[in-house]
């Protein structure tokens, strides 16, 4: 599978099967592997390029500080290699704030955008706390530690009790995320800038995707863009958190579908 070389930074994608390009942005301390529930529905009719974002899942350490932009650059860097001039570009939290900001700075390589479990804000006071305070943790005693914590944050309590399997899946997946994508992430997250006030500016169609027990980024932030965005509409997945598609596998990508095939229409 291609892997593509930009400033010395190794960035990694699965490209399958043909038709439309959908591009794939997955959540923080996660990997183009959380995709996987989506991905055969999706190649039936697209092509789907499934990317691991810096520092995440096969591509390459992270020995620099970036920032949301250069994640953006990452993506048209691999979409260039792969030939493809514009794509639906779908992300999940840091996924879907790479994915607004490429529609309003590479809107020519940008046809519509699929956002889940994501905010067009800057970082709050506290979770800036909370992350610097993480990144810390990080540095002195590594990820691990950081695991239980995570996985109450990034699934809901019905996930916890009724697919325990799941979570165990992604605590082991949590625990070998590097020291360094924790802490260039993190404070690429921190540091980032609004969009709420640009967001008038996409005039693309745009389907937004939400857990409805979302903890790091509720509802309320997934309402606040559509609100502010021309053509957007808004879907609330019940008995999902913040990974909701992992959690509601069946609901997220129905929705998915139907939006890429009113597209389509």
């Amino acid at each position: 599978m291609p892997t593509v070389i930009r400033n010395g930074t190794s960035i990694y994608c699965k490209v399958t099967g043909t038709g439309p390009a959908v591009v794939l942005g997955h959540s923080f301390l996660c990997s183009g592997e959380m995709w996987n529930p989506q991905i055969q529905s999706l190649a039936r009719h697209h092509t789907v390029v499934n990317i691991d974002l810096r520092g995440h899942g096969r591509s390459g350490a992270i020995e620099r500080r970036f920032d949301l932009c250069d994640l953006v650059k990452d993506v048209v860097a691999v979409l260039d290699h792969l030939e493809i001039d514009r794509a639906v570009w779908a992300g999940l939290s840091i996924g879907g704030m790479v994915a607004l900001r490429a529609a309003l700075y590479e809107k020519d390589r940008v046809s519509g955008l699929i956002l889940l479990d994501t905010h067009a804000g800057s970082e709050t006071p506290g979770k800036k706390l909370r992350y610097q305070a993480m990144v810390e943790f990080g540095k002195v005693f590594g990820t691990a530690p950081l695991v239980p914590q995570i996985a109450r944050m990034f699934f809901c309590h019905h996930t916890h009790r009724t697919n325990p399997e799941l979570v165990g899946e992604w605590r082991e997946r949590f625990r070998s995320v590097r020291v360094s994508t924790v802490v260039h992430t993190a404070s690429a997250l921190r540091r980032r800038d609004s969009v709420v006030d640009r967001l008038g500016e996409i005039d693309i169609p745009v389907l937004v995707i939400v857990g409805e027990a979302d903890q790091p980024t509720p509802p309320a932030y997934a309402r606040e863009i559509v609100n502010a965005l021309p053509r957007a509409s808004l879907v609330e997945v019940k008995k999902a958190g913040h990974l909701s598609n992992l959690e509601q596998p069946a609901a997220v990508s129905s929705a998915m579908m139907t939006y890429l095939e009113s597209m389509s229409g």
